[in-house]
């Protein structure tokens, strides 16, 4: 049996929707006084070569094996996990790999996250833990989200957390339980329309700033049927496909106006979700944090006090609550909570691979 006093190194790998590239920390958990806290270590992103994202796009669009390519994000993530663990002198007890999302269907109870533990384990020599989504899903929930365990018991201090991502989500304790749901597309979209000026993102917001709010997509975007449903609820490449792409293609619109609308239905709809829930302290973390006209937006639309961390936390967030859900994993103890992704029960999620 393990010890659960002692000290875990692990290193969490998360890969966004928006498919940048892939965030690697590493971090030492410990429990004290029945309560867990963190250190992280060392973190650092790769990039995704071309090629890469370019079999992501073929493989959602089933132009490329899936298997090949699951096998192919294996080895470039075991690739460099090995180089970040000999750059930085650093031994590990464990890997929490989130994988590279390129299927997410609840509702036809399938989600797909590429990039083989097996190959993983077998090739860094180290326990993995992946595939932490289709148990809940199995069980009746939606797979998502699943960092709000992480946020109650390593992010206590803070009465909300909101990762601005590929997807903006959110969760909070209510009457007891933590509750968690995708709040809509962030930099999915965001990142889409600056790509088509020719940037691979909209720096510091400075494009959405020098546009003005186009009224009639504003009003589309908002009567999107995905805000009318309650949560526990979730948003994957294909709801943003099928619900918010077209909008935004029909409308012949100037670029910059694009990114100030989408900027706007962004913090907007998240100041909703703050006000409906009477929010007043949220840490916020993911890229989206670097866009300064977004911030400057969400703070508008909210009472809240936004607390923005350290580089550390806003970039790696997500990749440290991997690792820490891999921890309760081996420990087979609750890593997803029923509260936040609509599943039957409570449970403890993920793949074991033992090298």
């Amino acid at each position: 049996m393990i010890n659960i006093n002692r000290t875990f190194t692990v290193i969490g790998v998360m890969s966004g929707t928006s498919g940048d590239g892939l965030d690697i920390a590493c971090s030492i958990y410990y429990k004290k006084n029945q309560k867990w806290f963190f250190e992280i270590l060392k973190a650092e992103t790769f990039l995704y070569p071309k090629s890469l994202k370019t079999s992501f796009k073929e493989v959602f669009n089933k132009t490329k094996p899936l298997e090949d390519i699951d096998k192919v994000l294996g080895y470039f993530i075991s690739e460099k996990i090995l180089e970040f663990l000999i750059k930085n002198n650093l031994k590990i007890d464990l890997i929490g790999s989130h994988g590279h999302t390129i299927f997410h269907d609840p509702k036809n109870g399938y989600t797909c996250q590429i990039g083989a533990g097996s190959v993983i384990s077998k090739t860094v020599n180290v326990p993995v833990v992946s595939n932490f989504r289709q148990q809940d899903i199995d069980l009746g929930g939606q797979g998502a989200p699943l960092v709000p365990i992480g946020d109650r018991l390593l992010f206590s201090q803070y009465e909300a957390c909101l990762n601005l991502g590929g997807i903006a989500n959110i969760s909070f304790e209510k009457n007891g339980n933590r509750i968690g749901y995708d709040i809509c597309p962030c930099n999915i979209l965001l990142n889409f329309l600056a790509q088509i000026d020719g940037k691979e993102f909209d720096e510091k917001g400075v494009l959405a700033s020098r546009g003005v709010v186009n009224t009639k997509l504003m009003d589309h975007l908002n009567n999107i049927n995905y805000y009318s449903r309650s949560y526990p609820k979730s948003l994957g490449r294909e709801d943003v496909d099928l619900l918010f792409m077209p909008l935004v293609d029909i409308m012949n619109v100037e670029i910059e106006d694009l990114l100030c609308t989408i900027v706007e239905h962004i913090a907007l709809q998240i100041g909703v979700s703050c006000i409906q829930n009477n929010l007043s302290n949220i840490l916020i973390t993911g890229g989206g944090v670097y866009n300064d006209y977004l911030l400057e937006r969400i703070d508008y639309h909210t009472n809240a006090k936004i607390v923005v961390p350290s580089p550390s936390i806003i970039e790696y967030k997500e990749s440290i609550i991997f690792g820490f859900l891999a921890v309760l994993r081996i420990l087979n103890k609750k890593n997803c909570l029923a509260s936040t992704t609509g599943a039957s029960i409570d449970h403890c999620s993920g793949d074991l691979y033992l090298n």
